[in-house]
Order: C-alpha cells, then sequence, then structure tokens
C-alpha cells in the first residue's frame, strides 16, 4: 500500500542514480551464513494453550509448537529488554503458544533464520525486507509510523562526524576520511548512505565495491555491526564519519547513552520507507491475519519507545509494494556490467 504525499526514495531519484552507475559492480556485501548458534534466545509466555481444547487444535507456533521472533543488534539491547518480553507475553496470549525471541547477529543471520524455519517473525529493516522477499519468501505485515499516521511512516540515513572535528562539517568532506558502515543488509547504514556518496561525488564514478575497499575513496572502512556501535566509535574519535538512522540517533542522545552535542549531523538523506514487522513463508493465513491485527492495536508505549526508538509511533498495514524504491535502489546498486 503506497504512502501518498511523502518524499520517500522515488523513483525518479533511483532511475537519476542508475545513470552514474554505470560499470559498477557488485557490491551490497554479504556475510557469511549464520550458523546455527549466531543468535540468544529467550522465552516468554506459553501457558496460554491449556485455555481449551478447541484453541489448541490450531497450532499458531508451527511444528515445533513455539512462535518465535528474530530481532538484530538494534533492537536487542539490555534497555530494550523488558519491553521485548512484555510484547512476547501479549503475543503468548494471543496465540495460545510459547513465544520465544531470539537475538540475531545481524540481518542476513534473521533472513537465515526465517528461511530456515528458526524464526516466524522479524523486525526489519527495508533493504533487509528486499533481501528477504526474495531469499526467504518473507511477508511485511506492520510498518512503524510516527502517530500511526501513514503519512509518516518514514525515516532518514544521516551522516554524523564527532563535533570537534572541524576537517568534516559536511559530505563534500569524507574523501579519504575512516567510514564505520553498520551492516551489509543495512537500509539506513548502508544502501542508502552509499547512494548518496556516489550522488555527491559524480565525478568519481563511484561504485558500492569502492566505497568497502580499504584506501579507494575511505582511508579505512569497516562495519560497526549495529547503529549503537557507529555512534559510539565517532564519539570516541575512532572512526571519522558513520551512518546512522536518525531515529536510533535520537533515542541513544534521550537515553543519555551519547553526550548530547558529542556528534554532528553532516548529511541527511531523503525520507525512507520505515521498518516493519515480517513473517515467514510457512506463517499460514489464519496466523498472519492474528499478527497483523495484534500488532496494528499494539499501543504499550514502551515497546516503541525502547525497542522501535521511536516514542509516539505504532504500527500501521503494509506490504511489500512499500518497499518497492528500496528494492530497485538495491538492483542498481548492485549492476554488474
Amino acid at each position: 500500500m503506497r504512502r501518498k504525499n511523502v518524499g520517500i526514495v522515488t523513483m525518479a531519484a533511483v532511475l537519476g542514480l542508475s545513470a552514474m552507475l554505470t560499470g559498477c559492480s557488485s557490491g551490497s556485501g554479504q556475510t557469511e551464513a549464520a550458523p546455527e548458534n549466531a543468535a540468544e534466545s529467550t522465552t516468554a509466555g506459553g501457558s496460554a494453550a491449556e485455555d481449551g481444547a478447541e484453541e489448541a487444535q490450531v497450532n499458531h507456533g508451527g511444528e515445533d509448537g513455539v512462535f518465535t521472533i528474530a530481532y538484530a543488534p538494534n533492537e536487542s539491547t539490555d534497555q530494550s529488554t523488558d519491553a521485548r518480553n512484555g510484547l512476547a507475553r501479549d503475543l503468548s496470549e494471543l496465540l495460545g503458544c510459547e513465544v520465544e525471541e531470539i537475538q540475531a547477529s545481524d540481518y542476513n543471520a534473521i533472513i537465515e533464520a526465517l528461511r530456515t524455519g528458526k524464526a516466524d517473525m522479524a523486525y526489519m529493516g527495508a533493504l533487509a525486507i528486499a533481501l528477504g522477499v526474495e531469499r526467504a519468501g518473507v511477508e511485511p505485515i506492520a510498518m512503524k509510523a510516527d502517530d500511526g499516521d501513514p503519512e509518516k511512516a518514514i525515516y532518514h540515513s544521516v551522516l554524523i562526524a564527532n563535533s570537534g572535528n572541524d576537517e568534516i562539517n559536511s559530505i563534500a568532506d569524507i574523501k579519504g576520511k575512516t567510514m564505520a558502515f553498520v551492516d551489509p543488509d543495512s537500509t539506513s547504514g548502508n544502501l542508502v548512505p552509499c547512494s548518496e556518496i556516489i550522488k555527491a561525488f559524480p565525478d568519481d564514478n563511484l561504485n558500492s565495491d569502492m566505497l568497502h575497499t580499504n584506501g579507494d575513496f575511505f582511508e579505512a572502512v569497516s562495519y560497526s555491526g549495529s547503529h549503537q556501535a557507529g555512534l559510539q566509535a565517532v564519539a570516541k574519535g575512532d572512526v571519522d564519519v558513520a551512518p546512522i538512522s536518525d531515529q536510533i540517533l535520537a533515542s541513544e542522545i534521550a537515553n543519555g547513552n551519547v553526550e548530547d552535542g558529542a556528534v554532528k549531523i553532516i548529511h541527511e538523506s531523503d525520507a525512507i520507507p520505515a521498518e516493519a514487522m515480517v513473517v515467514a513463508e510457512s506463517v499460514d493465513d489464519e496466523t498472519q491475519q492474528m499478527l497483523q491485527d495484534f500488532l496494528i492495536a499494539y499501543d504499550n508505549e514502551a515497546y516503541f519507545t525502547d525497542v522501535i526508538k521511536n516514542p509516539g509511533a505504532r504500527f500501521i498495514p503494509c506490504d511489500i509494494s512499500d518497499y518497492e524504491p528500496i528494492i530497485e535502489l538495491n538492483n542498481i546498486m548492485n549492476v554488474e556490467q
């Protein structure tokens, strides 16, 4: 379902970038396939299945009787544990089965867990959703939106530098510096900032591989593993530049995890389709509808503040059409000649 009157990364912008990427090689970057122990798990609930024989006949937990939710490092902080467990307990009551959460090492591990039946639902960014649809047949069912308003189902990727670094004040100043992207499958932590950098330096004929190779465009480049880790690296002066979700940045400052004023925003992207809950291909239609209804009605503010990092947000219905601009952008960024 399309959001209206919102400046989400437009197809026109995507096509404009395509012209600049002639000759670019594959560079989305793949992490190693996640091992079975790539995630830690915690459980919640599980007794509601005893409430009635009729309800017990429907196994919403799948073959193992357990419904599993996967989260990335961004949502798996210690500060969000209680809120995540709260949603698990509430969902356990609805489904009548045990609800477990796994804290995955990265988005690739989440996609693999969804593909292999080790996870039934996950919270992911736009690029991870696009890759999950391709690799695992996942289905997005509910995306976050400020105030539950479909017009506000967006966020931005921002580039940050240490406030004390007078040499870096805009995206034009980042060439030759050190960069810490977030994750190969991160939207605001890799895909979108890469496209923004390529557009900002048209004469350099950049592609994704060049942006991820030490000594090409950046002096040194790495992956931090999470938005929070990249933020801390910039604040401490360990790296010069890092991309981060503007909402995660605001949350980290509000929670006192980084001093207000420690970093400065040197560039902001166009709007990006918001993150969403997705379900695995194995989740049946009845359970999928129950999950969507549950999420859209869910109003535990602690969950949206501590886990989603977006106070006042709520879930709204969505489908794969909401992420078509990101799917197209990813295809363009990975064109091979």
